[in-house]
């Protein structure tokens, strides 16, 4: 009898989804400069954002193994 993988699927669609959720949350502060506004950006910023980018790299590498 073969083995159903429908609750590996349903967790999968699950933490599918939750990617997509951050992804969505990103893409709008992105957007939206971070809630940054152009007169108030300083080198901290800058630092913050360096370190997100950091963070997404590693997991794009990961993805695509490339790291």
């Amino acid at each position: 009898m073969p083995k159903s993988n429908d609750a590996a699927l349903a967790a999968f669609i699950a933490r599918k989804a939750e990617i997509d959720a951050a992804l969505d949350r990103i893409r709008a502060a992105s957007d939206d400069h971070f809630f940054a506004s152009p007169e108030d950006v300083h080198w901290g910023h800058v630092t913050a954002l360096a370190d997100h980018a950091a963070l997404l790299k590693r997991i794009t590498d990961a993805i695509y193994a490339e790291a």
